[in-house]
């Protein structure tokens, strides 16, 4: 089974709520894939950012508004803020989103 196929994203309030793994302390920024998890798929990402002070979050939120191509004011973290694993609201239409996340995690 491919993992792409997986999505590790649902419908939220105003928009989608996407799941993500976070690695902070990586060697670059960047936007790996989809891979499995004990409570379902998770988008990983890595960043340069320490976890101090909230700043690995906000490179989190960074990577993604530039991988989507949206404005950083569309995402916002809405759980997970000490843990890896994070979700994140991302405000728009849900199919058009769904659509975009399908088209970048293919």
């Amino acid at each position: 089974m491919s993992y792409a196929s997986i999505r590790p994203w649902r419908a939220g309030k105003s928009g989608l709520v996407l799941m993500v793994r976070l690695t902070p302390k990586s060697s670059r920024d960047q936007v790996v894939g989809i891979e499995p998890a004990a409570d379902g798929p998770r988008l990983s990402v890595k960043v340069r950012a320490l976890p101090d002070k909230g700043a690995a979050n906000i490179a989190l939120l960074a990577v993604l508004a530039k991988w989507l191509g949206l404005p950083k004011n569309r995402l916002e973290l809405i759980a997970g803020s000490t843990s890896r694993a994070k979700s994140i609201a991302i405000a728009g239409a849900a199919a058009d989103l769904d659509e975009l996340l399908t088209k970048l995690t293919k």
